[in-house]
């Protein structure tokens, strides 16, 4: 279990060191990265928390307790 756990947190970090520069390559350029319109994606996210409500923002603590290093 430790060497999946590893796995996905390395693999985590590698996610959230590139996001930044898809979106900074997004707004610069105009284009997509891999085929994907990250900005349009990460609205959509959020507007899906927003309109969950109270549980909305409940996963969205939830979600976010994974990311933050303890």
């Amino acid at each position: 279990m430790n060497y999946f756990k590893d796995f996905f947190g390395g693999l985590v970090g590698i996610m959230m060191a590139v996001l930044p520069m898809t979106i900074l390559w997004q707004v610069l350029t105009g284009g997509s990265v891999f085929g994907m319109n990250v900005i349009e994606n990460l609205g959509d996210l959020i507007a899906i928390f927003g309109e969950g409500g109270f549980v909305g923002l409940v996963t969205l603590v939830i979600v976010m307790s994974f990311f933050i290093k303890k």
